[in-house]
């Protein structure tokens, strides 16, 4: 059984579908996106596989602890979460209010944390235990201009998927993906000369495709020897300079 937050829309939606390819039952996570996620359940149930589609405010504490009381009271168990739900706010560090640092921290770094606490607990019944893959972000590595608290929280992604290697293993492993530039910003056309061209000065010449990241979950998933790790799909751009985002 796997859960994967954020899972009705974007690279949420690819990973969901990549385990469901390979056999995982799936817990379809939403916050807003309830008919994106219930799109993604039918794609799933087409693959042969069960899906349950859940929706949570993973801002709110008491939302996430429901979010687990229903996987556990439900399947009685958990082998794989994916913690992919993220917000994706641009704003310039002098300009951000307190209640914005808030509400990013609480999605993307608190509702990880707690996601993964709750997991565990529920991974360590099983004899063969389980795998947290984190999606962090390229902005947690190299700072971009307007997403400095963006930037902050998935840097602390990539502290806490370390941190949570060294204390919950075994019997879990915590591994991370750091995606760079896969899918647009929401708005903006994959197929734009624009988006296209952001691949140019990558060593791999070209920007990717969620399947790439999808890919490299599954390979997480199935390293066995592999914890701690922070995967970088990003087609070189960790070795390229850095850019304004």
């Amino acid at each position: 059984m796997a859960l994967v937050t954020g899972a009705g829309r974007r690279l949420g939606r690819e990973i969901a579908l990549a385990l469901g390819r390979v056999g995982y039952d799936v817990v379809v996570h939403y916050g807003s996106s309830r008919l994106d996620a219930g799109e993604t359940a039918v794609a799933l149930e087409e693959l042969g596989c069960r899906a349950w589609v859940i929706g949570a405010d993973l801002a709110d504490l008491e939302a996430i602890e429901r979010l687990f009381d229903q996987i556990e009271s439900g399947a009685g168990r958990l082998d794989v979460l994916i913690n992919s739900a993220a917000r994706f706010d641009r704003q310039r560090l002098d300009a951000v209010e307190p209640e914005d640092w808030e509400r990013t921290m609480a999605v993307n770094l608190r509702a990880p944390f707690f996601c993964i606490q709750r997991a565990a607990r529920l991974m360590r019944r099983s004899d063969s235990g389980g795998c947290v893959v984190n999606l962090a972000d390229h902005s947690g590595v190299t700072p971009w201009p307007g997403y400095a608290v963006h930037g902050i929280s998935k840097a602390g992604v990539i502290f806490l998927t370390r941190a949570a290697a060294r204390e919950l293993g075994p019997p879990v492993r915590v591994n991370a993906v750091v995606p760079g530039p896969i899918l647009p910003p929401p708005g903006e056309d994959a197929s734009a000369e624009s988006w296209l061209r952001r691949g140019d000065h990558l060593p791999l010449g070209r920007t990717g495709t969620p399947s790439d990241v999808a890919g490299a979950v599954l390979y997480l998933l199935a390293a066995e020897y592999v914890t701690g790790a922070v995967l970088p799909v990003d087609g070189g751009e960790h070795l390229a300079p850095a850019r304004d985002g």
